[in-house]
């Protein structure tokens, strides 16, 4: 087997809110209250091969930004290790552990939040590059015309601002912005989301495009199953901070095992069953501040049983490269 170009094991990410000054003294009062802890990631494992494009998906609170900051060293993990190219990150230093940063680049869902608005936008674009030496000041304006014209955009609009371009045009800037420092691997955190669809084709259809120019590898974070099964060759599921359910694309849209897998996909509007009822999963995600005991879905799971409340179920392969994390499997 091929080495992943990024693993993940055990990764846990925690935010804490400490409390403030009128809070300790509120609880040395007696007041019921406590320092609050945010279970973002819970004891994720993953690999990622290169060339790969791997499709994160859960609802909106599950986890897979936070573990999409983790994979890019945006963010620190509480506990785990992120390996790339198999060897831990923390333990890089000097020129290997600049490299490791630079090879894994994100593209954020907001473009306009991402960017800066008081750059231009081949400051924005050629700033990373010239710093990292990758380019030199003589030959920045032709390598930044580069990065720009690669993404899309037409270089002749460099010296303009991002609130003076579209919002497809602003996620082309973001683009060009990451493939500047020669990246390896990409972060995508919803990065059509907030696009009009037609618009999300075009993007869509530019990621495919550079996957082949430059040999990239992805991790595709979306909540949209259509635009998943469209680009990935491997999707995994994720629910309150654990992964449910991993598989190749094809296999999990035919055959999906664990049943909030089964309901996301029921909820999926589609063209050739217009006749049947439109379903949703049912109730709402619990708050990663006190996530359920057992199994995180077992509240609003059809199947639960008494052994889903207390047993946190294993991530098994039931099938060749199919991992579910459910009793229901034996």
């Amino acid at each position: 087997m091929e080495q992943p170009i990024i693993e993940l094991r055990g990764i846990t990410k925690r935010f804490e809110k400490k409390l403030d000054f009128a809070g300790k003294i509120a609880k040395r009062l007696g007041a019921p209250i406590r320092e609050e802890i945010v279970h973002a990631v819970d004891g994720v494992d993953l690999s990622i091969r290169k060339g790969e494009v791997v499709g994160l998906v859960g609802e909106s609170g599950c986890g897979k930004s936070t573990l999409g900051r983790v994979v890019a060293g945006i963010m620190p993990p509480s506990e785990g290790m992120v390996l790339w190219r198999g060897t831990d990150v923390n333990a890089l230093t000097g020129a290997a552990k600049k490299e490791a940063q630079l090879r894994a680049q994100m593209i954020f869902q907001d473009p306009y939040a991402s960017l800066n608005p008081r750059m231009r936008v081949q400051d924005i674009v050629g700033e990373a590059p010239l710093v990292h030496g990758i380019t030199t000041r003589g030959g920045f304006d032709a390598y930044v015309d580069e990065q720009i014209r690669r993404a899309g955009l037409d270089p002749a609009f460099k010296k303009r601002y991002p609130h003076q371009f579209s919002g497809g045009q602003r996620q082309r800037i973001g683009i060009a912005r990451a493939l500047a420092v020669k990246p390896e691997f990409l972060v995508c955190d919803e990065a059509v989301a907030a696009l009009d669809v037609s618009i999300q084709a075009q993007i869509l259809n530019l990621f495919m495009q550079l996957r082949a120019e430059l040999d990239l590898t992805y991790l595709f974070i979306s909540h949209d199953l259509g635009v998943v099964e469209h680009l990935s060759d491997r999707v995994v599921i994720m629910y309150l901070g654990r992964v449910v359910e991993q598989a190749p694309s094809e296999e999990v849209f035919a055959r999906a095992n664990h049943p909030y897998t089964a309901s996301l996909l029921a909820s999926v509007p589609r063209i050739e069953a217009r006749k049947r009822a439109f379903a949703v999963v049912q109730g709402e995600i619990p708050s990663p501040l006190n996530p359920p005991s057992g199994c995180h879905f077992h509240p609003r799971c059809p199947h639960a049983t008494e052994r889903c409340k207390v047993e946190v179920p294993k991530l098994r392969e039931i099938a060749p490269g199919h991992f579910s994390a459910c009793h229901l499997n034996g």
